[in-house]
């Protein structure tokens, strides 16, 4: 890693915290509203996001919800890029294609208006952290069944214990998963 990245990567981290216990005991959930509030970190934090969509040749950005709205708008207007929402099913107006997932316990379920992505578009997905993979994989199958291809995958952190990366690679199918911090 070179010293600009060490140097983005250990501001990033320095403005995540860690709350005990939360939503349910025994989880250590990282709590981001700290770096969007420092309005240092949060621009460090769009302009790294930002190099990599234009690097990897996005020309528009899917952000997953809802975490991943708030780093991927600001994303967007920063790299002159359409951003198109992907939500949880039944929350956006008119005809949807939607996409179910498992969860631990269960399913879940994602839509996007397929309007919004053409077969000349080249999509980035932009999310606050890569846990389990699940709703990253869900998105990769919604934007190819609208038509468009997939740039990558970019986000905030990886928490690698959890095997979200071994899960997207075959979704990926050579397309890149970029973290910019890896716990």
């Amino acid at each position: 890693m070179n010293s600009t990245a060490e140097s983005t990567r250990e501001l990033l981290l320095s403005r995540i915290r860690d709350v005990q216990d939360y939503p349910k005991p025994g989880v250590l959930f990282k709590d981001i509203t700290p770096l969007l509030a420092d309005p240092v970190a949060f621009t460090t934090l769009t302009d790294s996001l930002a190099e990599l969509c234009v690097r990897h040749g996005a020309t528009k950005i899917v952000g997953l919800e809802a975490r991943g709205f708030i780093l991927a708008a600001p994303v967007a207007v920063r790299a002159g890029l359409g951003f198109v929402p992907v939500r949880k099913a039944g929350k956006l107006p008119g005809a949807t294609l939607g996409q179910e997932y498992e969860l631990e316990y269960g399913t879940a379920e994602i839509e996007i208006h397929a309007e919004d992505l053409s077969a000349d578009d080249r999509i980035m997905v932009i999310d606050d952290v890569l846990a389990t993979g699940g709703t990253a994989e869900a998105s990769l199958q919604l934007i190819r069944r609208a038509g468009a291809q997939v740039a990558g995958v970019s986000v905030l952190m990886e928490l690698g214990f959890l095997a979200g990366r071994a899960r997207l690679e075959a979704a990926l199918r050579g397309a890149p998963l970029e973290a910019l911090i890896t716990l």
